[in-house]
């Protein structure tokens, strides 16, 4: 059966406060404990008596940003059925918005990949797409709160909170 293509309506694509406060601070957490691990892994270590040593703060780092992950796949779901699907509907920012969900979908797979399928001669390329992946899903967020504001329709700016 054939659809009639209906007019395109303008729902509220915002997010509600309560979970974008919450995917913000992941995504901080996620990017900082990231940084950290980097600038600790390839900055901040010394040469000992027995090779390099690892920086303190790396271990912490590491860890936090698994925990951080975690938290941003939990909340990328609950964007799922919602912010996704009704920006799908309304073929609003779908450009970043597939960006968006394409660099989490590879950030994920090499997590699991450095994770779980690295060995010691790949580990340095998975690690390496992850970082550089990670540092393009940063700019890729922020270019997809700037476009989507930038085309927000003017009746769902109304209110905000």
């Amino acid at each position: 059966m054939h659809r009639s293509k209906q007019p395109l309506h303008h729902p509220n694509l915002r997010v509600e406060r309560w979970q974008r406060r919450w995917i913000f601070g992941v995504l901080l957490l996620s990017f900082a404990s990231g940084a950290a691990w980097l600038v600790a892994r390839y900055f901040l270590r010394s040469a000992g008596q027995f090779g390099e040593s690892v920086n303190p703060i790396e271990p912490y780092a590491i860890k936090t940003h698994g925990a951080a992950a975690m938290l941003v796949l939990f909340f990328a779901g609950t964007l799922l059925n919602g912010h996704v699907r009704r920006a799908l509907k309304a073929q609003r920012n779908r450009a970043s918005g597939w960006m968006m969900i394409v660099t989490l979908l590879v950030l994920v797979l090499t997590g699991f990949g450095l994770y779980y399928l690295a060995g010691e001669s790949d580990r340095a390329v998975w690690s390496a797409i992850h970082w550089i992946v990670g540092l393009v899903a940063s700019a890729n967020f922020i270019a997809h709160l700037l476009v989507g504001r930038a085309t927000r329709p003017e009746k769902a700016t109304s209110g905000r909170h």
